[in-house]
């Protein structure tokens, strides 16, 4: 029994044996499909059976083997036109012809090639430089899809066949309906929904850690900010790590927590600079990861339709997709320990998410990180320190001569962003700079806080002065603006004195030794 199809997916089983030639099969061929046979072609496994004196065993053809049958009438030439236009016009003649025709058509489509080069390089650079190569990759490729669907046809009669009361049976003809089914919810989904298959970059934004620039992954299904313990050191805040702090985190993989920097300072935007703690992990491949911790305790915004964070009426502008650091764009595969990894031998492409396997992991994996650091704060006897929190540096607020805080002006409605700074902004934020070098000044300026040399040498003298002073019943010299600015920082009234005769009264570097301890 040998079944042949056609390409207009019609079967006909032919009940013959191997060693008949191939000029009898055309002719109880024609007898069932009213093809005659001269205009026959039949091919198995891709091969033309062009010689009809052979055997079908001659040309491999056994049992239960299928053959697809073409009509050499549907390829004939239309009808000559005296018209150059409608000649011009007139469909390909030829495999030949068409395989040029569509060669031509992805040449002078940019963004058609450069998505087969993406997927299928060879055929790509074929379509370029080789056009006999070209017409070759296309016949293969459509003699495997003809092969393909007349092997499903094949699975289908001989499921139609089986028993019905075959168990197995009855699982193979219900996964076939599953996949026809896929099959059209793909198809669905690509007429009416194509945005769905294009790549989606990831969040990032622009800050500044302790001054230094970080591109940081805004992640709000990861439970803790989390920074790799290389961009800790690059911005100086490793040395603030508390290694009791430290575990493993468990989600997609595990990561290894080396500890947590409780408090550093984080600039978003020209004017926004708020406090933020720092879960260090090794071995994730993101620099920053900007976590729900974070983002639920500015009650931030993600706003996507117009591309920004908001924290406080301050908008920062998402990056764009070249603006990216490099392993947001590489493709990630997990190994057998179940970490992610960069795939070195698949590049960036056009649409999978590039660094969401390593993100992906990396915000599961955090999800643990607070749990682990909770337990091992559980298990140390006491914990250093006066215990105030530091609150009120995250308003994004300015303290007036009455200690009132006074909201800022909200930035550019289009968002902030350090790789482009807005001329207006930067100016400002200049100017801002430029008025908080006064040491007396009433107001607490926002400005990155710098310490110098001499103010790091007095690191110690804070609290001998505070000791001093809360012996003198609490009075100061300094402006009671100034220590209200750094009480609302965290610091209780004794400290803020003592702070301020450390620093000679300058509020920006008393709040800076604040930090620091």
């Amino acid at each position: 029994m040998i079944t042949i199809v056609t390409e207009g997916d019609q079967t006909y089983p032919v009940d013959v044996d191997a060693s008949i030639e191939v000029e009898n099969l055309k002719a109880l061929i024609e007898a069932d499909s009213s093809i005659p046979a001269s205009h026959q072609q039949l091919f198995h496994n891709g091969k033309l059976l062009s010689d009809d004196t052979k055997t079908l065993s001659s040309y491999g053809v056994g049992s239960d083997d299928l053959v697809l049958l073409r009509d050499a009438r549907a390829a004939a030439p239309p009808a000559s036109s005296s018209s150059s236009s409608s000649s011009a016009s007139a469909p390909p003649s030829n495999e030949h012809e068409a395989a040029e025709q569509l060669r031509q058509q992805i040449l002078s489509d940019p963004t058609t090639m450069a998505q087969l080069r993406a997927s299928r390089p060879e055929l790509a650079d074929a379509a370029s430089s080789d056009p006999a190569r070209f017409l070759e990759l296309v016949r293969a490729e459509r003699n495997k899809m003809a092969e393909v669907h007349a092997e499903r046809l094949r699975a289908e009669a001989q499921l139609a066949a089986a028993d019905e009361f075959d168990i197995d049976a009855q699982r193979r003809i219900e996964e076939a309906i599953r996949q026809e089914r896929v099959m059209e919810n793909l198809e669905h989904a690509m007429e009416y929904s194509p945005e769905s298959f294009g790549r989606v970059t990831m969040l990032y934004v622009d800050c500044k850690v302790n001054g230094t620039d970080v591109k940081a992954f805004v992640d709000s299904g990861a439970q803790a900010t989390i920074m790799s313990p290389e961009c800790a050191e690059r911005c100086g805040i490793m040395r603030l790590l508390d290694t009791r702090f430290a575990g493993i985190a468990r989600g997609v993989g595990t990561a290894k927590i080396l500890g947590r920097v409780h408090s550093a300072q984080i600039q978003l935007g020209p004017t926004l600079f708020l406090p933020c703690s720092f879960t260090i992990m090794e071995g994730k491949g993101v620099e920053m990861l900007f976590g729900l911790d974070m983002l639920k305790r500015y009650q931030a915004t993600i706003d996507l339709a117009q591309n920004s964070l908001v924290i406080q009426g301050n908008r920062i502008r998402f990056l764009d997709e070249h603006e990216l650091p490099q392993e947001a764009k590489m493709e990630y595969e997990v190994d057998e320990n179940g970490q992610p990894v960069p795939a070195s031998a698949k590049p960036s492409g056009g649409g999978a998410p590039g660094a969401g396997a390593a993100a992906g992991a990396l915000g599961a994996a955090s999800a643990n990180a607070n749990a682990a650091a909770a337990d091992a704060a559980a298990k140390s006897a006491s914990f250093p320190g006066a215990g105030q929190s530091i609150a009120g540096i995250g308003s994004g607020t300015a303290a007036s001569s009455s200690g009132q805080a006074q909201p800022r002006a909200a930035p550019e409605s289009y968002g902030f962003s350090f790789s482009h700074p807005p001329a207006a902004a930067a100016a400002s934020s200049s100017s801002t700079a430029a008025a908080g070098g006064g040491g007396g000044g009433g107001a607490a300026a926002q400005s990155p806080a710098t310490t110098s040399p001499t103010a790091a040498a007095r690191t110690a003298a804070p609290r001998g002065a505070a000791g001093a002073t809360g012996a003198a019943g609490g009075a100061s010299r300094w402006p009671e603006a100034s220590i209200t600015s750094l009480m609302d920082l965290g610091a209780s009234r004794v400290q803020a004195i003592g702070f301020l005769d450390a620093a000679g009264g300058n509020v920006e570097v008393a709040a800076s030794l604040l930090f620091q301890q």
